[in-house]
């Protein structure tokens, strides 16, 4: 599938635009509802397992195939997210609702790994974990989250069971965040157009560095593209001596990042309720969550099961990105993390369901090994003692 036209892509839009203009929202009818109640009852007679479950295993009517399509259509486009409200997961179990989740998105994407345990569907619900400490990721506590985008192009929530208090979703357009770094500070554009190191967070494949370079905003000459998390550039600073420090200037555009995506201007919350399945477009959109309180009672818990989705008719990325998402073509199979448990079910599924979506592939390769990134920064220590290079690799 070809990108989208430039008439189509995504644009800048405000709080107050995201609050007056719902069209970024849909509401099931009774025939798309239908169509998953029926597919996920065919589904559950084959016991099959889920990697190795095909569209055929999960038949959803052509209502329901449709309306898939036209939220990851949004996603590409104009807003660069979709709600889509109605999923009848107060009908379903736990294990139910994972199923179903999982047979609709062989209609959206192919699903990328995760965390270090190279899961492809999380449970987002607070299990203990903490967020701000060296290998700390959100998903598994109840803390409010940085804003900052998942590492594919796609990212799909479907909310199974809400909290009792907060958790409350915030979404901002970063190309609205990218045109007000313009509008007041424009010295600092190509500053967040340099380059960056981010912590994994332990979540690479053994063969790869534990950090990685990254520009906060894309350089593709066409195509729009943002990825922030301070949690991970700051834990890269804290954690690996041997990288080069952040510069005053770095610092300083962080900052006024920090400042501008909570604002009033560009910070749109949504409150996502039982049944809602939340898509944003990772590489326009970021987000974030207010801190929640929990039921008592185990199965009120606040639950979400999360999907990482490449989808067919995603952009392409700068070339600087590929060290991170391994294939910066559109429409290809890229992003995730790759942990260190991948298996062998995995490695055929996004094969089989590459093809059967029409998607560009290549079998994953490290794009950066360990032993590259020490000849990398060993040649940029020499340089810097040289005078001859500035502070960042």
């Amino acid at each position: 599938m070809s990108p989208i036209a430039a008439s189509q892509r995504p644009v800048a839009w405000t709080a107050r635009q995201a609050r007056e203009d719902r069209s970024w929202v849909l509401r099931m009818n009774e025939a798309e509802v239908q169509g998953m109640r029926d597919a996920l009852n065919h589904a559950k007679t084959l016991n099959r397992p889920l990697l190795q479950m095909e569209q055929a295993d999960f038949p959803l009517n052509d209502a329901a195939r449709a309306v898939l399509t036209r939220a990851i259509n949004i996603t590409q486009g104009g807003w660069g997210m979709c709600l889509v409200k109605g999923f009848p997961v107060d009908e379903w179990t736990e294990e139910e609702s994972r199923l179903a989740y999982w047979g609709l998105s062989l209609y959206m994407g192919v699903g990328r790994t995760q965390n270090r345990a190279s899961q492809f569907m999380n449970d987002v619900r607070n299990e203990g974990g903490e967020y701000k400490v060296k290998g700390g990721r959100g998903y598994n506590t109840n803390a409010g989250l940085d804003f900052h985008q998942d590492s594919c192009d796609v990212v799909g929530l479907l909310c199974r069971r809400t909290a009792r208090a907060g958790g409350t979703s915030k979404v901002i357009s970063s190309i609205a965040l990218y045109e007000e770094v313009q509008r007041r500070r424009p010295d600092l554009i190509p500053v967040l157009k340099g380059t960056f190191f981010h912590s994994y967070q332990g979540t690479q494949d053994p063969s790869q560095p534990p950090y990685y370079r990254c520009p906060i905003f894309g350089s593709h000459p066409e195509y729009f593209s943002a990825r922030t998390n301070r949690k991970n550039t700051d834990a890269a600073q804290r954690d690996f001596a041997e990288l080069p420090r952040l510069t005053p200037a770095q610092v300083e555009a962080l900052d006024l990042l920090d400042e501008l995506m909570p604002s009033e201007l560009l910070c749109f919350t949504m409150e996502l309720e039982q049944g809602d399945m939340q898509l944003l477009n990772n590489y326009v959109t970021l987000h974030s969550r207010t801190p929640f309180e929990d039921y008592e009672e185990p199965d009120r818990k606040r639950h979400l099961f999360r999907l990482w989705l490449s989808v067919p008719g995603s952009q392409p990325l700068p070339e600087d990105w590929k060290e991170y998402y391994g294939d910066v073509r559109a429409g290809s199979v890229r992003g995730g993390v790759r942990g260190s448990e991948i298996t062998q079910a995995f490695l055929d599924y996004e094969k089989r369901q590459a093809a059967a979506l029409g998607m560009l592939f290549e079998t994953w390769r490290p794009q950066l090994r360990q032993e590259d990134m020490a000849r990398i920064l060993a040649r940029h220590e020499t340089e810097a003692a040289a005078g001859t290079t500035g502070a960042t690799a």
